[in-house]
């Protein structure tokens, strides 16, 4: 029941495109990697969601709490606390949204202490019986619960940590196919590391390098029955980098670029073979949690090799035969990419742009974002849009909306990151 359950949220959650069956001419198929809670990936913030949904190297906020919590060790602020709300799959539905709580507080120059905390909500689901007849009416909600610790290394080096907790209540506890359901729960961990230099000379003007690398919702596998079938968290491993453009005391620019991939088991290619289901190529995924995030590199199945019939070949002993190089060609697939641009005049307007790119095989998110930022004093207001590059894409029109309140020292964070 939760197999089923979870793979329909997630394909409604980042909507790959009905279109996406194939990459037009090439022989792998639509093989999406599907787990439980998939809200944990939905950028939740506005700036980022801006740019490209990049976040893992950029300047300091506490949005930071999400992407890498290590930056939060440069920030100038000694506090901030922000509130993002976003409409979600407005195509689909209109009760459907995801509201985001977080702030940080500095303790000296080496540690910093966040939390945030992470509301999404599916709207109203009325079950009905056999013939029809209304049983429940249910909102199903999931939430996440985190407490983040930055510890500053040196002037250039930092470490992040975040504890967190999952809850998801999909079903209202009722019984399927003779099997209670229940909510789910799950502890996870977030760690972090950051690199910035704000001392290069970048093509004559002055400027900030910043590099990030997190390993995200490192957590037990959860469970929406009695019975023993656990699905895996989107657990997942970002790298990003950052370069600003410091061009004089009014104009700053900064180009981000995130690269991502989830390590969680891919779907094996599965024939049935004398009325029983068999593994033809890849792996079996039900396996640990530690085991599937190494599995996680190297078992894509590839495509299955077809005759001038249009059927599989089959070896002599038994095995299928493997389109040459197209499993090495799948694992590449399974990279996301992100990347965006910022500009900010004078620390007080700030003009976002950006681009996300997932393969037509792993879910086909594919959409260019836009947005603006401002800041007066010690509040500061983001928007971002969303528009698909896809036909019939769920996240089309997706909007967002970011308020922040900078508490403590005021420094010029937006378009900088500065070490102590």
């Amino acid at each position: 029941m939760n197999k089923k359950l979870i793979i329909a949220l997630a394909l409604t959650l980042f909507g790959p495109d009905a279109s996406a069956q194939s990459t037009g001419g090439s022989e792998l198929q639509l093989n999406t990697i599907t787990t439980a809670v998939p809200f944990l990936q939905i950028t939740p913030d506005s700036r980022s969601g801006a740019m490209g949904d990049v976040g893992t190297a950029l300047s300091p906020s506490s949005s930071s709490l999400f992407w890498n919590t290590s930056m939060l060790s440069f920030a100038e602020e000694d506090m901030e606390i922000s509130l993002s709300y976003s409409p979600w799959l407005q195509q689909i539905a209109r009760d459907i949204n995801l509201s985001h709580l977080t702030g940080y507080k500095r303790i000296n120059d080496r540690n910093v202490i966040g939390g945030s905390l992470r509301f999404f909500s599916l709207g109203e689901i009325v079950f009905t019986d056999e013939t029809g007849n209304q049983t429940l009416v249910h909102v199903p909600f999931e939430m996440e619960l985190l407490a983040g610790y930055s510890y500053k290394l040196n002037d250039n080096f930092a470490l992040g940590l975040n504890g967190k907790f999952i809850y998801s209540n999909l079903t209202a506890g009722i019984a399927v196919a003779g099997a209670q359901s229940k909510a789910g729960l799950a502890g996870a961990a977030d760690v972090s590391f950051s690199y910035v230099n704000d001392d290069v000379q970048l093509g004559g003007a002055g400027g900030r390098m910043a590099f990030g690398a997190t390993l995200n919702n490192l957590g037990n596998k959860i469970s929406y029955t009695e019975l023993d079938d656990r699905d895996f968290l989107p657990t997942n491993l970002k790298l990003g980098s950052a370069l600003t453009f410091d061009f004089d005391k009014y104009n700053v620019l900064t180009w981000a670029v995130d690269v991502s991939k989830l390590l969680v088991p891919t779907p094996p290619a599965i024939l049935n073979i004398g009325g029983t289901p068999t593994i033809v190529s890849g792996y079996d995924p039900n396996v640990g949690v530690v085991p599937g995030m190494l599995q996680s590199f190297y078992d894509a199945p590839g495509a299955l090799t077809r005759d001038e019939n249009g059927d599989f070949i089959e070896n002599p002993d038994g095995s299928y035969q493997v389109e040459d190089g197209s499993k090495l060609k799948e694992e590449l697939t399974e990279i996301m990419i992100g990347t965006g641009v910022e500009y900010w005049y004078n620390d007080v307007f700030a003009a976002r742009g950006g681009y996300f790119y997932e393969n037509l095989n792993k879910g086909a998110r594919q959409h260019l974002t836009f947005g603006i930022g401002l800041k007066y004093n010690m509040f500061g207001i983001d928007f971002s849009y969303l528009t698909s590059l896809r036909r019939n894409n769920p996240l089309q029109n997706t909007i967002r909306f970011t308020l922040r309140l900078h508490l403590g020292n005021s420094g010029k964070t937006t378009g900088s990151v500065k070490p102590d």
